[in-house]
């Protein structure tokens, strides 16, 4: 009998099912199993993308969640939601208070609006083993908020939120277990495209190898996936066989920034001439946030999608002499990149730039003659005086422009209007 002597911990990772629906459910006092309803970002265009459908949806019209408006069925029951991110947000919230008054702070780690860990270790004589936890948070999530829950149990982050995907959501309780005895049975059967963390880029260069289920992958020779694929290789490996060493306790909510990065997806094509007044948005959002938190970066990048059909897009970068934070300084370099790289002409779809190489912005040794402290002045009061009345309180001209896009986003949260 195999020895595990990895370190063992009572994972669990908790999946709000269909959330975005069921909290538009809960807001029309509908019942989430029953109701036929889609969350759409925007139902005034058809192409819109159906971020949510109920249950009872999937189920009779097969509708998911990546599904554009246009392609619903003509079926008078579905009830359309427009997307309410702050409603989400709030609800998410909620969750996550209602989970801390079982575990401590630093045992919880929100994964993302619906998702979150929360190891149980120690509280076995308050509540009982892990499912028996798992249960009781299920019970107390669905009386307050009526939502299901799912609920992955495991000795780690990556084998509870495996075991939760896999398994969990398709059984009839709710809650599955995977622990290091578990992961040959559980999980080596599984193709690799459908375990967490592995795209569809990777499961080709997997597939190509020769790997197809995660047990190809666990036993594939270490040397090689290391060779192929360098740190990376070696995390999936021990993935594979069910080892992931990430901490289970700590603070979850703070992180060594590395970039400062804002993009679009675009409602229209825009052209080269529309484009700039979008660019400008983004570089004062990045700087806004770089100053923030006393950043300054030493190099700028900048990724173009053209529209759909026409082919690729690039995507360019450029170090600076002397790191910034300054909106122009960043957009001058953005925009010199920008006029090298674009193949005139072609419609664009997608944006983003971003300030890397972060340094403090205490190593700018700013000289008697240093014009730029000005601006660097102009810009943080301009950053009060957004912050103290609202994000469009100050805005550049060139934001009232067709292809300014500061106005528009300053109306949603996450990307959807509030």
């Amino acid at each position: 009998m195999t020895e595990y002597t990895y370190p063992r911990h009572d994972v669990l990772c908790l999946d709000m099912r269909s959330f975005y629906a069921s909290v538009e459910c809960m807001k029309r006092g509908l019942d989430p199993a029953k109701a036929l309803l889609a969350v759409v970002g925007d139902p005034e265009r058809s192409g819109s993308i159906v971020l949510a459908a109920s249950p009872a949806l999937k189920e009779r019209h097969g509708t998911g969640n990546v599904s554009r408006f246009f392609e619903l069925p003509d079926d008078p029951e579905i009830i359309i939601a427009k997307a309410c991110m702050q409603d989400y947000l709030d609800v998410s919230v909620e969750i996550t208070r209602l989970v801390h008054q079982y575990a401590p702070r630093e045992a919880i780690h929100v994964y993302s609006v619906d998702e979150l860990w929360v190891t149980v270790d120690g509280l076995e004589k308050l509540y009982g083993p892990p499912r028996e936890i798992a249960e009781l948070f299920r019970k107390r999530i669905a009386e307050q908020f009526g939502i299901e829950c799912a609920v992955g149990i495991g000795d780690n982050k990556f084998l509870a939120k495996v075991v939760l995907d896999i398994h969990a959501k398709k059984s009839v309780s709710g809650i599955a277990v995977c622990r290091y005895e578990d992961v040959e049975r559980l999980l080596w059967p599984v193709p690799v495209e459908d375990i967490w963390g592995i795209g569809k880029r990777m499961m080709r260069r997997l597939n190509n190898m020769g790997i197809i289920k995660l047990g190809d992958l666990a036993t594939h020779p270490l040397r090689f996936l290391k060779k192929r694929f360098g740190v990376m290789g070696e995390q999936l490996y021990w993935h594979a066989r069910g080892v992931d060493l990430s901490s289970v306790f700590g603070n979850f909510t703070g992180s060594v920034q590395k970039s400062y990065g804002h993009g679009i997806t675009l409602l229209e094509d825009y052209g080269e001439k529309d484009i700039y007044p979008c660019l400008l948005d983004l570089c004062e959002e990045v700087c806004r946030r770089a100053r923030e938190f006393h950043h300054v970066g030493r190099t700028v990048h900048i990724g173009i999608g053209y529209t759909k059909g026409t082919g690729g897009g690039f995507s360019r970068s450029l170090t600076l002499h002397t790191p910034t934070n300054l909106t122009m300084d960043m957009y001058k370099a953005i925009l010199s990149l920008f006029r090298k790289n674009y193949d005139s002409g072609l419609a664009i779809r997608r944006v983003y730039v971003s300030l890397t190489n972060l340094e403090n912005d205490e190593s700018l040794q700013m000289t008697f003659f240093d014009q730029k402290e000005k601006e660097r002045d102009l810009a943080v009061t301009m950053d009060d005086i957004r912050a103290r009345h609202g994000s469009t309180s100050l805005l550049r001209a060139s934001s009232y422009e067709p292809g300014g896009i500061t106005i528009e986003r300053s109306k949603k949260v996450g990307g959807h209007y509030a």
